[in-house]
């Protein structure tokens, strides 16, 4: 599957992709250029989420707060980072679960507590009682909307679940302070989160108890680092140290490292990372990803064989399954398809002309190596089965004898509410067809995905310890009735709040102790 976020109305691969969820990245490092350290890891993250970037500094008096649409290379430059100066950051790349794509949803969420400190906030994951927690907040009156309003509420205005737990968070501190105000509300907030906030001196880290999305804790020569993936670790020099565990807050200061429960451990890591959300040079519960994904196209290999010339991967997410599935079949691996590296997210619409050639747009195929035989593609996962339809097409018009798809995953049937915006349950192609009948609709010779057990059975990790709601419909946390839940659910003008009025000014004046918060333009 392509990896990239499809043009905007490309019709044969428009949201025909598990869309990553966010990274997350947070550095506590005094005498380090810690804005730096989020940018490269923020970078390191940029797969799992294209649509904003942001960063927050805080030096200790005061927090600047930089975010804006795009990518992280089109959001920051040299001239920006230099102005986010300080020891402690929280940095995040976004692709909305709630909420839609636009600027006033970008993070870190930004808000101000009574006493003027500052409180921003990155979260992956997403939340199933956002309802709840607004009708909380309404309750509370929660006045911390913008930077410069006494007027509106939090509730009132934030357009994601993230911000309206960042607007709880900090009407609690006021008096309590961010820590003690964190360990009380966060037990009231269930879903997927993985979060990363600070105020002007500390940085903090919490996972909920479940552990549905990934987030590790790394060491610096002079500080600490929390992240999504063991990869962003690395690109910052940072040893890898610990998982944050399901249930547990983590608080970094000049004291040290802190570490309190707000809830009782029950992992549901969730497996779609080993398939394809992660990096392949991340490891999660200690198993490589990469490793992980070589093993399931090993399993698929062994329960779907096929007599062909050729395994090829669909670059790049199906790359170590299509190793996996070579070595275990003993069928040559040669690459058929060849990937544009320079098309990810573009604000550029395509011409008609080019729209029209949907695929061609990202991949195209080597002639020379497809003319004349029979192809094993592996790929990740199929959503839709437009990517798959096209795919399929193309290798037939490049001279393909015969075109076995094989995924390495099970078929993606039910919807996930934790973090990942698939399409919705009508929309899923193997919801409403048999095996045979995606097959036929995606025109491949054959059509073979690897079994929920094989693809359990790869990650190392005990079934009862993972999610897999995509898969087969067990959803781990109880969700609510329909129409409390949605991408769109506090945007929604009828419905429990009124989207946020967008920012007119370059620089926002938060408060006392001389916040401020940065604010990016498209």
């Amino acid at each position: 599957m392509v990896t990239d976020l499809p043009y905007p109305g490309t019709a044969e691969t428009a949201e025909d992709v598990p869309r990553e969820e966010c990274g997350v990245f947070g550095v506590w490092a005094p005498g380090e250029e810690v804005s730096k350290l989020a940018f490269y890891g923020l970078f390191a993250l940029q797969h799992r989420g294209q649509e904003a970037a942001g960063i927050s500094v805080g030096d200790g008096s005061q927090m600047l707060v930089y975010k804006d649409l795009g990518l992280v290379s089109q959001v920051f430059d040299e001239q920006v980072l230099a102005s986010l100066s300080g020891h402690v950051a929280v940095g995040h790349a976004r692709y909305s679960t709630t909420g839609g794509g636009t600027w006033e949803n970008a993070q870190p969420s930004f808000r101000t507590t009574a006493t003027g400190s500052g409180l921003a906030l990155g979260h992956n994951g997403n939340l199933v009682n956002t309802s709840e927690l607004f009708e909380r907040a309404v309750a509370e009156g929660a006045d911390t909307i913008t930077p410069n309003s006494t007027s509106a509420s939090a509730c009132q205005r934030a357009t994601t679940d993230s911000d309206l737990v960042c607007g709880l968070l900090a009407a609690r501190a006021a008096d309590k302070g961010i820590e003690q105000a964190a360990m009380e509300l966060l037990p009231a907030v269930r879903g997927a989160f993985s979060m990363v906030f600070s105020d002007e001196s500390t940085l903090y880290a919490a996972r909920d108890g479940h552990g549905v999305r990934p987030l590790v804790l790394g060491r610096l020569e002079r500080g600490w680092v929390v992240a999504s993936e063991t990869a962003a670790l690395d690109i910052v020099g940072a040893s890898f140290v610990r998982e944050v565990e399901p249930g547990e807050l983590l608080a970094i200061d000049s004291a040290g490292l802190r570490s309190q429960r707000f809830a009782v451990p029950e992992p549901k890591g969730c497996v779609f990372e080993y398939v394809y959300l992660a990096r392949p040079d991340t490891t999660i519960a200690g198993r490589s990803v990469h490793s992980t994904r070589v093993e399931i196209g090993r399993t698929l290999a062994r329960e779907n064989p096929v007599e062909a010339d050729l395994v090829m991967p669909v670059p790049e997410s199906g790359t170590p399954a299509a190793i996996g599935y070579a070595e275990e079949s003993g069928i040559p691996y040669g690459n058929g398809l060849v990937k544009n590296a320079y098309v990810g997210r573009t604000f550029i619409e395509p011409s008609q002309t080019i729209r029209q050639l949907g695929i061609r747009l990202k991949l195209n195929p080597l002639r020379e190596v497809i003319r004349g035989r029979r192809l094993v593609v592996v790929d990740d996962s199929i959503v839709r089965g437009n990517t798959q339809r096209a795919l399929v097409r193309m290798l037939r018009e490049a001279g393909a004898l015969e075109v076995h798809v094989r995924i390495a995953s099970p078929p993606v049937r039910w919807p996930c509410f934790y973090g990942i915006d698939f399409a919705s349950r009508a929309e899923l192609v193997a919801n409403g067809l048999d095996l045979d009948g995606v097959r036929r609709s995606i025109g491949a010779d054959s059509l073979g995905y690897v079994s929920l057990d094989g693809l359990v059975a790869a990650s190392e990790q005990p079934r009862n310890r993972l999610c897999t709601a995509c898969f087969d419909g067990n959803y781990p946390i109880p969700l609510p009735e329909e129409d409390r839940i949605g991408k769109y659910l506090l945007e929604d003008p009828g419905g429990v709040a009124e989207t946020e009025a967008s920012a007119t000014e370059d620089t926002v004046l938060a408060g006392g102790y001389g916040a401020e918060e940065a604010v990016g333009r498209p």
